[in-house]
C-alpha cells in the first residue's frame, strides 16, 4: 500500500494549522541545544518520547502539516507524490537510536502518533510502545484483543473487520473473534491499553521529550502537558513551531535524525542498523509492563 493512506480517510474539515514555515538553528546553537538535551537526559529517571511524523520523513513517508505535508498540499489541490510503499519502508536513524537508548535504559516508555509501523520494525518491544492512532501492519481481534503483527499492510482502515478470524484465546483455546484493522480514522475512539499506557508514563516522566511532532492532535499532542503538570521538564524537538513552545524547557529546531545523530554520539553510545525482518510475529506482540 502506498504511504499515502491518507486519501483513504473519511473527509474530515479541521486538520489543525498546515504549512507554517520551518526554522532551524545554526550549527553552534544546535550543538548547544544537542549538549543540553544530553543533560537532561541524563538527569532524569523516567524519559518519555513522542513521536510524530517528521520522525518518518527520512524513510521516505510524507508528513501531514509541513511544508510538503499531505494535508499541506490538500489545501493547495495537490497530491503528494511518492512512490514508496509502507512494505519498502525502513526505521530511520532517529527510530533505530530510540531502541539503543530503551535498551540503555535512558527511556522507559515510547508513545506514537504514527501508523506506519517503523518503531515494531526497528525492534522497539511492543511492552516499551503505545501506537495511539494505530498500525498499518496489525490487525486486532474484537473479542479477546489479540493482536496480529502482519508482514504486509492490513488492507483496511478504521476499525473495519478484515476478514480474518482470531485463532487464540477462549477456554477451548479458540476464539473465534472478528479481525479488524486498528487504523483510527477521524473522531474513532483511540485504543484504550495504548491510551491509558501513554497517560501513566506521562505524568510519571520527569522528562518528556517530543520529536517530529506539532503536537495539535487532541488527545495525543496533550499528553507531554501531564509530565509539566507533574513537574517534569518538557523538550520539543521541531522543525515547525508548536504551541507548547513557551511551556518548553528546551526547544530545538533542527532534524531529529542530525539531533539524535549528535545525541547518541555525545552519549558514547551506537545506532543499531536496521534489522532485515520484522522482529514481532504475528499473535507475539505484547503488553507486559517494563519495568
Amino acid at each position: 500500500m502506498s504511504v499515502d493512506y491518507a486519501s483513504r480517510l473519511s473527509k474530515y474539515e479541521n486538520k489543525g494549522v498546515c504549512g507554517v514555515e520551518e526554522v532551524f538553528d545554526n550549527p553552534e546553537k544546535l550543538r548547544e541545544k544537542v549538549d543540553l538535551l544530553c543533560s537532561l537526559l541524563k538527569a532524569a529517571k523516567h524519559v518519555v518520547v513522542h513521536t510524530g511524523a517528521g520522525i518518518s520523513t527520512a524513510a521516505g513517508i510524507p508528513d501531514f502539516r509541513g511544508p510538503k505535508g499531505v494535508w499541506t498540499l490538500e489545501e493547495k489541490g495537490e497530491k503528494v507524490k511518492t512512490d514508496i510503499q509502507f512494505e519498502d519502508a525502513m526505521p530511520t536513524l532517529t527510530h533505530r537510536a530510540l531502541v539503543m537508548l530503551v535498551e540503555a535504559g535512558l527511556i522507559k516508555y515510547v508513545i506514537s502518533q504514527n501508523v506506519d509501523g517503523l518503531h515494531l520494525k526497528s525492534s522497539l518491544l511492543r511492552s516499551h510502545l503505545s501506537e495511539l492512532h494505530g498500525n498499518i501492519f496489525m490487525e486486532i481481534c474484537d473479542k479477546c484483543g489479540k493482536e496480529y503483527l502482519r508482514e504486509g499492510v492490513v488492507q483496511t482502515v478504521g476499525l473495519k473487520k478484515t476478514g480474518n478470524v482470531c485463532n487464540g484465546g477462549g477456554s477451548r483455546g479458540r476464539c473465534r473473534g472478528k479481525l479488524r484493522d486498528s487504523v483510527l480514522d477521524w473522531e474513532d475512539p483511540l485504543p484504550k491499553v495504548d491510551l491509558e499506557r501513554a497517560e501513566n508514563h506521562s505524568r510519571r516522566a520527569d522528562l518528556s521529550l517530543c520529536l517530529g511532532t506539532t503536537l495539535q492532535i487532541v488527545p495525543s499532542g496533550t499528553l507531554p502537558l501531564l509530565t509539566k503538570k507533574n513537574g517534569g521538564k518538557l523538550v520539543i524537538c521541531n522543525l515547525q513551531p508548536t504551541k507548547y513552545d513557551k511551556m518548553a524547557d528546551l526547544v530545538i529546531h533542527g532534524y531529529v535524525d542530525e539531533v539524535m545523530e549528535a545525541l547518541m554520539s555525545k552519549l558514547g553510545l551506537s545506532i543499531p542498523p536496521a534489522p532485515p525482518l520484522w522482529p514481532c510475529k504475528a499473535g507475539t506482540a505484547s503488553f507486559s509492563d517494563p519495568k
